[in-house]
């Protein structure tokens, strides 16, 4: 009975743990949508004006309670100044780069996937030879590269944000041979995290890794 009794205490003493650090934040957005073309594009906008589209919500303004995004190791803000000297380099968007970081590797300079992509933007070897980086787990160089490569894909998706996503996680050329994003659930997730954590990072300032 009292092993019975010491294991229900200890569960409970783990459920309330789980519950304080879990916590909730409250964050002010624009209503935020989501709705796929004609053509099979998923598109995202704080503006639904066309009535034959089927807007649904992705990020609802206001809302009371919105889990907070999984702890980091590493803070946010520790790369600001390296993402706004790319962001003004390339004329890329920092809160942009900043989601492309947050979703690649949670502000991890030394993170490596399974695929081999390495550092914060998860530069893939290919482009690691292509760019001429001496060491891709440099924060600085590493974050250089990924927004010069980032805003090549930009130009090649005639500014489509969702598409250069897409080729950013996919490669290019399945975005091409698939004439629009890729049918894989890997794909369409990262695109909705990155875009998340845009909005974010747009309407806020503060640190979401903490």
């Amino acid at each position: 009975m009292l092993k019975y009794y010491l294991k229900i205490t200890i569960l409970f003493i783990c459920f309330i743990m789980m519950v304080m650090t879990s916590g909730y934040t409250t964050s002010a957005y624009a209503d935020i949508y989501k709705y796929i073309d004609k053509e099979g594009v998923i598109h995202f906008t704080n503006v639904p004006t066309n009535p034959s589209y089927d807007y649904r919500v992705f990020i609802k303004d206001n809302q009371k309670q919105t889990s907070k995004p999984r702890l980091s190791l590493y803070s946010s803000n520790a790369y600001d100044h390296m993402i706004t000297e790319a962001s003004k380099k390339h004329g890329v968007s920092f809160p942009l780069l900043k989601a492309v970081i947050k979703a690649e590797s949670d502000f991890d300079p030394n993170a490596v996937s399974s695929a081999g992509a390495l550092g914060l933007m998860q530069i893939m070897p290919e482009n690691v030879k292509a760019f001429n980086m001496k060491d891709p787990f440099d924060p600085g160089e590493n974050i250089l590269a990924g927004t010069r490569y980032f805003k090549k894909l930009l130009e090649r998706f005639d500014g489509k944000l969702d598409l250069a996503l897409a080729a950013y996680n996919a490669g290019p050329g399945t975005v091409d041979s698939c004439k629009g994003i890729p049918p894989y659930k890997e794909t369409e997730d990262y695109i909705e995290r990155v875009m998340k954590y845009f909005y974010h990072f747009k309407q806020n300032s503060c640190d979401i890794s903490q």
